[in-house]
């Protein structure tokens, strides 16, 4: 089973203009699309159109709009009383696959609320193989909090993945010795965030990338999926690098297709794949997300792992740097 931890929820619109967003003009849409959303649930909803066992975590009321939709999509939740109203994301996504993101804050959490979230969290996690942290922590909590439930959750016998940005994810770094988890999932952007590096080179080389991964490996984590938009994706682990390059397709909207490029690494673990698999099958659900529009998330059959090719990188390629200490790496910028 797979647990998924959704913070901060949304309700995602997705808007798709006719055109070029053009700041200022009067622009018409093709089409207007609105779910529940948010990185957990975007992998829940995965999750469950492979008919894969899930319970999305969240703060919401159980009667509220946002549960009912997903209830009546047929997944399985654990709403956690909320402090406020859920936030609307909306997302503007232009005819050439552009798209343009306007995040709210959302409501502000206090103590209580995430301790509610931790508690049921922590008590799923026993009959669980995997628990996702995705998705940014909302206004009000600390920082490490991420950090923190990943090292409670090292008690509970289940794989722990985090895909976060910003601060929640630097400070999860600067706590690998204890946070320890399975699987974090960063873009090129975040990863060179974490460790210096030029976020182009990261995201057109894949061997920078694995190298940038490598130290993160070095410092506490099991491994690093690292999407790097077009170029595909690296990962990391302990036993090597490897990278993997998406089949052609005509990109629509780009919303949702990291969420569906981790739950693929999560199912091929499931499935005792060995790391370049789980690698393959990440890239043809990110690859698949990002053909759909707004945050539609791909059905198995739409998913094409046999066009997505696969390299071992080099070890030479994969050196780490002498000094693996990743928050001594961010002060030398």
């Amino acid at each position: 089973m797979i647990v998924t931890l959704t913070a901060n929820p949304s309700f995602d619109r997705t808007i798709a203009l006719s055109g070029h967003l053009e700041r200022g003009g009067v622009l018409r849409a093709d089409a207007v699309l609105e779910q529940a959303g948010g990185k957990g649930v975007n992998i829940s909803r995965a999750a469950l159109a492979a008919s894969e066992d899930t319970i999305a975590v969240f703060p919401a009321a159980g009667d509220s709009p946002f549960t009912v939709e997903l209830q009546q999509a047929g997944l399985t939740c654990r709403p956690v009383a909320p402090t406020g109203a859920i936030r609307v994301n909306l997302t503007l996504s232009e005819a050439d696959g552009t798209t343009t993101k306007i995040n709210s804050a959302g409501a502000v959490a206090d103590a209580a609320l995430l301790a509610r979230l931790r508690a049921a969290v922590t008590d799923l996690a026993g009959s669980a193989q995997w628990v996702v942290l995705a998705g940014s922590l909302p206004p009000g909590a600390p920082d490490d909090w991420y950090a923190e439930v990943a090292a409670a959750l090292t008690t509970t016998g289940a794989k722990v993945a985090v895909d976060t940005s910003d601060r929640p994810l630097i400070a999860l770094a600067d706590a690998l010795g204890t946070a320890r988890p399975d699987l974090m999932k960063p873009n090129a952007e975040e990863l060179a965030q974490l460790t210096g590096d030029d976020p182009a080179a990261v995201e057109a080389d894949p061997a920078v990338a694995a190298a940038a991964a490598r130290r993160l490996v070095d410092a506490g984590t099991g491994a690093v999926l690292a999407t790097l938009g077009a170029a595909g994706a690296v990962l990391v682990t302990a036993e090597g690098a490897w990278s993997a390059t998406p089949p052609p397709i005509t990109v629509v909207s780009t919303v949702g297709a990291g969420d569906s490029s981790l739950f693929g690494y999560v199912l091929a673990d499931l499935r005792n794949a060995e790391p370049a698999e789980r690698l393959r099958l990440a890239v043809a659900y990110g690859s698949a997300a990002a053909s759909l529009p707004g945050t539609t998330i791909p059905a198995p059959h739409q998913v094409r792992p046999d066009l997505v090719e696969v390299h071992q990188i080099s070890p030479e390629a994969n050196d780490p740097a002498p000094e693996t200490e990743v928050s001594a790496m961010r002060e030398q910028r």
